[in-house]
């Protein structure tokens, strides 16, 4: 998510740093930005010289305090992990400029709890990207409890400059596109674990009968059956038992097949293209 929240905002004119703690992975991160960008050449989406001029505004850097030090907004990308996420911010307190906005790339913590170890929680502020940010039109802007009226100001400002479309939503459980979606990938899941129906047959009655772009359960896939596992196991205990993730995507986790990152998941994957239908043991 970090690179591609990267990638979209350099295409929209912004200087970006994007910093990692692994040199390995931020230098994979830049080169998957590359090679998404010329794909997008490729396809007519934008000229050589759009993306090279996006690609100049991107830097790379392990170090966190040079990647913050002049920034006016700095957008959190880690794990599902409350622990993590305000460790995160409680450093970026210590290093960012004193008036940055803050912001959580959460997809259903508590932005007021992570935003409670600031020492100006007023400037946070969640900013829930869809994956992949350069395809998915929709941000949600989270508003905790402490966020004051010029930094959802800010937020909102910055993703109509990204030419997306912002909701704004106040800081509950799941929010309201999570909370939506995980409930109907929940039960996707349930339904192949019952016999239902296979995966690719409940996924194209959803992209066919309802207009989805994508089906719940290939969704479920590029977002991550771990995440999606993380993700359900806190609504449920924020939300109640109608949240219970099913056997079948505990047991896939589990394995090890975490979907489009592990090579399988609801389905195969080669070289991040879906080849076939995983066995799921249902019909």
């Amino acid at each position: 998510m970090g690179r591609g929240i990267a990638q979209v905002s350099a295409t929209a004119g912004h200087t970006v740093v994007l910093q990692d703690i692994d040199e390995g992975q931020l230098s994979a991160a830049l080169d998957d930005i590359a090679s998404t960008m010329a794909g997008g050449v490729e396809r007519g989406k934008l000229t050589a010289v759009e993306r090279d001029a996006a690609l100049d505004r991107i830097q790379g850097t392990t170090d966190l305090e040079e990647a913050v030090e002049s920034a006016d907004l700095v957008i959190e990308a880690v794990p599902e992990n409350l622990d993590l996420k305000q460790q995160v911010f409680e450093d970026l307190d210590a290093a960012a400029p004193e008036d940055a906005v803050l912001a959580s790339n959460t997809s259903s913590l508590s932005l007021t709890e992570v935003a409670s170890v600031l020492e100006r929680p007023e400037r946070a502020v969640g900013l829930h990207f869809f994956n992949p940010p350069h395809i998915m039109d929709l941000v949600e802007i989270i508003v905790a409890e402490q966020t004051d009226a010029e930094t959802e100001s800010t937020a909102t400002a910055f993703v109509e400059d990204l030419d997306k479309e912002a909701v704004v939503v106040r800081d509950t459980a799941g929010f309201a596109s999570s909370r939506l979606g995980i409930a109907l990938g929940l039960e996707a899941i349930r339904m192949v674990e019952e016999g239902v129906a296979s995966a690719s047959d409940i996924d194209a009655a959803m992209r066919t009968g309802y207009g989805h772009p994508m089906g719940p359960l290939e969704l479920t896939d590029h977002v991550g059956l771990d995440v999606r596992l993380d993700i359900a196991e806190y609504l449920r205990e924020e939300l109640g038992e109608r949240f219970r993730p099913p056997q079948l995507l505990r047991r896939k986790v589990r394995a090890g097949n975490y979907g489009k990152k592990s090579g399988e998941g609801f389905y195969v994957w080669e070289d991040g293209e879906l080849v076939g239908e995983a066995d799921t043991g249902g019909r």
